[in-house]
């Protein structure tokens, strides 16, 4: 297993934070996250693994690579619209760090050479 970068971890926690706040507020969890707010969380997870820029990766919707299925992409847009505003709040450290993530330039996509 290769080392995860300390960005991608936080971006982890980030969008797992938010995804924790709109399932409280929306399908009313306290512990755990519902069943779809998993499935959605474990998806971001798995593409922030994927992302081919890593630790020069900007904010997802500046990023000129769309991973998400656009199913996925709407639900984490409607989360985030909830969410952001009161990470400011509930998580103000992670807030931050994402506000200046979002200022990054955006990421030049990586050439892939044919073998």
């Amino acid at each position: 297993m290769t080392r995860q970068h300390p960005r991608i971890a936080r971006e982890k926690k980030t969008v797992r934070a938010m995804i924790r706040l709109y399932c409280r507020s929306y399908h009313g969890t306290r512990r755990e996250l519902c069943a779809e707010c998993a499935e959605l969380a474990e998806y971001a997870a798995a593409h922030l693994d994927k992302c081919p820029f890593q630790q020069n990766k900007t904010t997802c919707n500046k990023c000129p690579v769309h991973c998400y299925r656009p199913g996925m992409r709407e639900r984490i847009r409607e989360v985030m619209r909830f969410a952001g505003p009161r990470m400011v709040y509930r998580h103000p450290i992670l807030a931050l760090f994402h506000l200046l993530d979002g200022r990054r330039r955006e990421p030049v996509r990586p050439v892939q050479r044919a073998s």
